[in-house]
């Protein structure tokens, strides 16, 4: 083999190595409102972001089809709103990331909705996307997630499980937290508890302004009780993703089968105490 060909082939497999590093971070939906709390007096009009990255670390954002589902329950019904969802092209990285600039010619696909708030009750906003083929850990990552608005202060209806395989039913309210106040959620995966199961906790640092010291830190890591309930204290303002990691059986894929990590998530944002102080 020729030195120049040894030096192709080094490179290609470095970039390789480089590219499931990347993937093999921890991958969260996020989905995510222009506001989680609507009041009477403000625009009842709001979007919803669906976009499947690593939030702490701000990338690298990955192509994202069409769900399988999408919609709203509120007052105990469902809404479909799949057919609303438009496609929008994102960064792979948060312009703060080193890998920015390199990649600012390169986007992915996340989805979008606009939505008008109609009537008071807590909305609870759901995706059921298309189950993520990832090559580094040779499985499938099928995350269902949701999130909750409060609609004009009606403040009933956020505990309802919406019925979904993986689900996180919030056991301290989704909205209206401080920073510093414990969340907690109980985890149904196909209806039932799910004891002793992990659930990853990542910030949504969009700004950049947090730097975890350890790669350990970038994902926290809790797990449920014998009754499938989980707690964090959430230690700063802004958005938080619970990752529940549970077990959806196997999937053939190019004639393998493969496990399939069925995830419950949902997303919650926390204030500053300093928007209370005067």
């Amino acid at each position: 083999m020729s030195k120049r060909k040894k030096w192709w082939m080094f490179f290609l497999c470095m970039g390789t190595v480089i590219f499931f590093a990347l993937q093999a971070q921890a991958h969260f939906l996020l989905l995510l409102p222009s506001d989680d709390i609507v009041n009477p007096e403000e625009n009842h009009s709001l979007s919803l972001k669906c976009i499947f990255t690593h939030p702490m670390e701000g990338g690298p954002t990955m192509e994202m089809v069409k769900p399988q589902a999408f919609g709203v329950m509120v007052n105990g019904k469902k809404i479909d709103l799949l057919s609303s969802l438009r496609p929008i092209k994102l960064p792979l990285f948060a312009p703060w990331h080193p890998d920015a600039k390199e990649y600012a010619h390169k986007t992915a696909t996340a989805w979008q909705v606009q939505y008008t708030l109609k009537r008071p009750g807590d909305y609870q906003f759901y995706v059921i996307p298309e189950p993520y083929f990832e090559p580094a850990e040779e499985k499938f990552i099928y995350q269902m997630t949701k999130v909750v608005i409060d609609a004009f202060g009606a403040e009933e209806g956020w505990d309802e499980p919406i019925g979904l395989a993986a689900e996180i039913i919030p056991l301290t309210r989704p909205y209206g937290l401080w920073a510093g106040n414990l969340f907690r959620g109980l985890v149904l995966i196909n209806g039932k508890p799910a004891r002793n199961l992990e659930v990853e906790v990542e910030h949504y640092n969009q700004d950049g302004r947090v730097h975890p010291p350890a790669g350990c830190m970038v994902t926290q890591v809790v797990k449920t009780d014998n009754d499938g309930i989980f707690a964090y204290n959430i230690p700063w303002a802004g958005w938080w993703g619970f990752s529940a990691l549970g077990d959806g059986g196997m999937k053939t894929y190019k004639g393998k089968q493969y496990p399939v990590e069925l995830d419950a998530v949902i997303w919650v944002k926390a204030y500053p105490i300093s928007e209370g102080l005067k």
